[in-house]
């Protein structure tokens, strides 16, 4: 598999490869929900963050990825389910997600009052990956069941049914980013039931990799202007100058596949970078970062 090559070149220990690939004979991913492994276009580079999350997994831990905005947590998560070939289900959290969401709520089918199950209640039952996102945006109500579920016990209580065991490939993946409005600090309690990994933010030398990776047929040195973008946003947001809404990597890649379509580069950023941010302000700050690093004149071929 391509992934097992990246690692490779990353420099992650073989060792820990074919651990994984008896990880995989030994918990096959069933059939019914093969379509779920997620098959990820980007893979996400850092030896040692690589080698944390595969020896915690392994050894049956939860892991909790803790880091700033754009250092590819979520793209680690799928990365992840990939490696190890489990489905994936994804519970991002807001307002709105409570108990029934990840456990799952009464509803009729054929006339019988059957349960519809939650993303937890999959997990358990197949076997796979649970991803929560932003889970330091977790109501109080969703937090008991995910003590439940991340307890040593490997057992959850869904009401008005049954108990039911977590199957041994079941493991649990929290992402979570202090700076966004709505989080909190999560309490002593859930954070004991996580192995926590730190990401740190992205340097030239990662972030060069991640863009190559995805744009070999880019002319000479055009991609280090995009990189240089990024890292001057991110030094800004660092001290304050700006909010972190256009340090943003998804934005950067989005405006270099829309310069290889065919739209000039200029336009590009604004719609992947610049327009992230509505104050005014802050876009003339942005803007005048972008146009250090790419002219008005530039177009497709220039990049391409």
């Amino acid at each position: 598999m391509e992934i097992y090559n990246k690692l490779m070149e990353q420099g992650v220990s073989e060792k820990l490869i074919d651990d994984v690939k008896k990880f995989r004979g030994e918990f096959p991913a069933p059939q019914e929900v093969a379509d779920r492994v997620p098959a990820s276009e980007t893979v996400f580079y850092g030896r040692d963050i690589w080698e944390m999350c595969i020896t915690a997994i392994l050894e049956g831990e939860n892991i909790l990825l803790s880091g700033p905005k754009a250092t590819g947590k979520n793209v680690l998560a799928d990365n992840l389910c990939e490696l190890f070939g489990r489905p994936q289900w994804n519970t991002s959290f807001h307002v709105n997600t409570d108990s029934t969401s990840l456990i799952g709520t009464d509803t009729f089918i054929d006339n019988e009052v059957k349960l519809r199950r939650g993303s937890v209640y999959e997990c358990a039952i197949h076997g796979g990956f649970g991803v929560f996102d932003e889970i330091n945006m977790a109501k109080n109500d969703a937090l008991v069941v995910l003590h439940s579920a991340l307890d040593y016990r490997k057992v959850i209580d869904v009401p008005g049914y049954e108990k039911i065991s977590l199957h041994p490939a079941t493991r649990f993946i929290g992402t979570m980013n202090y700076e966004y409005a709505g989080t909190k600090e999560l309490n002593e309690a859930l954070v004991s039931r996580f192995m926590t990994i730190d990401i740190p933010q992205i340097g030239e030398e990662t972030l060069m990799v991640i863009l190559q990776d995805a744009f070999p047929d880019a002319k000479g040195d055009m991609l280090k202007q995009f990189a240089g973008i990024f890292l001057d946003l991110q030094e800004k947001a660092m001290n304050s100058e700006i909010s972190t809404k256009s340090v943003d990597l998804r934005g950067i890649m989005g405006s270099l596949r829309t310069i290889r379509r065919g739209l000039k580069p200029m336009l590009a950023v604004n719609m992947g970078v610049i327009g992230k941010t509505f104050d005014q302000y802050e876009k003339e700050i942005v803007s005048d970062v972008i146009r250090t690093r790419i002219r008005e004149d530039w177009t497709t071929a220039d990049i391409f």
